[in-house]
């Protein structure tokens, strides 16, 4: 008796239709699904500023489409080659030093006609979009508020204090505000209040409805001219149990030279084996994620689905979360995976950069 298979074969031959495979998944897409659910939330009325670490903010960031489907943020990478020199770039980082998280990216979500303000910029203006910015009073500066209520030493430093740099701990002092009515985000690098207004060394806009980069040489917020919000570790993303995009990673040693979607980069350093800005890392398909907890389960199951890209020099492999109270401390489950854990990747022949 002929199999099913046979006789299929032979009525298509004899009726002159050919019966192929099912067509290869594409190795170059979105995940579609992440978009209906996105398309099927209601975005929540927004008529004034909204931190990030609020019920209010979940529900709007459940709604928030960011960035079209086919967004280097948005690819899945599962399936992509390895680089030739995946284990020198590697090796480069760390291949024995942990993975970690910095409670650092806080953001404020305000409405559509939220009071645009001048910032003057003092190291990057020809860099910078123009002005004037929609950025509230209560706007967040990174690290507020998890990384001073967690410290006994800190507890009782307001928001203006840490605005103001009462404390004179400098540093990247990044400020991000998104309008998520109108898909726009504003990133600003030391941001600052002072008596005679807000100042910031750079200010990036992007357009969260469009694929369209910084202009090449151009930094951002970031050093390697990329978004900071779109990588950020979210509380409302670890309580559905999926992140949908790929993560941000520092690392202390990088390249003279960027890769896309990057557009800067911030070294003087030319050995063949470092990581270029906008490098995209993903974590081994094999690695066992089961013992993790659920939170952490969430992040390496998206690192390896979406990956990461090297954003900053910085510590060693370290991910941007925000610092959200309600996301527990994840330190040392994170740190049982290593830098040997991760390979680097690269897109496929048939990838074009998004538009």
């Amino acid at each position: 008796m002929r199999s099913r298979i046979a006789c299929l074969l032979l009525v298509a031959a004899a009726s002159g239709v050919a019966l192929t495979q099912e067509p290869k998944k594409p190795l170059v897409s979105g995940d579609p699904a992440r978009v209906e659910r996105i398309r099927k939330a209601a975005m929540p009325k927004i008529d004034k500023p909204v931190s990030f670490d609020t019920p209010e903010a979940d529900a709007i960031l459940a709604a928030l489409e960011v960035f079209p489907e086919d967004n280097p943020w948005n690819l899945v990478v599962s399936d992509w080659p390895l680089h030739p020199k995946s284990k020198e770039i590697i090796a480069s980082i760390g291949a024995n030093k942990p993975l970690r998280y910095n409670p650092d990216m806080s953001f404020v979500l305000v409405p559509p006609g939220e009071k645009k303000i001048d910032v003057k910029l003092v190291s990057y203006p020809k860099e910078s979009d123009k002005g004037p910015y929609p950025l509230p009073e209560v706007v967040p500066i990174e690290g507020w508020p998890a990384s001073y209520s967690r410290n006994a030493k800190l507890k009782g430093i307001t928001l203006e204090d840490v605005q103001r740099d009462k404390l004179k701990e400098g540093g990247d002092r990044h400020g991000i505000v998104v309008d998520p009515t109108n898909r726009m985000l504003y990133e600003f690098y030391q941001l600052k209040k002072t008596d005679a207004g807000w100042q910031a060394a750079c200010e990036a806009t992007f357009d969260l409805k469009s694929n369209k980069l910084r202009p090449n040489g151009w930094t951002s917020s970031d050093a390697a001219g990329l978004p900071i919000f779109p990588a950020i570790i979210r509380h409302d993303e670890l309580k559905r149990g999926a992140i949908e995009h790929a993560m941000r990673v520092t690392v202390v040693k990088t390249a003279r030279s960027y890769v896309y979607p990057a557009t800067h980069f911030a070294s003087r350093r030319t050995e063949a084996d470092l990581p270029r800005m906008g490098e995209r890392i993903r974590l081994r398909k094999d690695f066992d994620t089961s013992k993790f907890s659920a939170e952490v389960k969430v992040i390496l199951e998206a690192l390896k689905k979406y990956g990461m890209l090297v954003a900053d020099n910085g510590i060693d492999w370290a991910l941007s979360c925000a610092p959200d109270e309600r996301i527990p401390v994840l330190h040392e489950e994170l740190r049982k995976v290593k830098g040997s854990d991760f390979e680097v990747i690269l897109p496929p022949e048939e990838y074009k950069p998004a538009k």
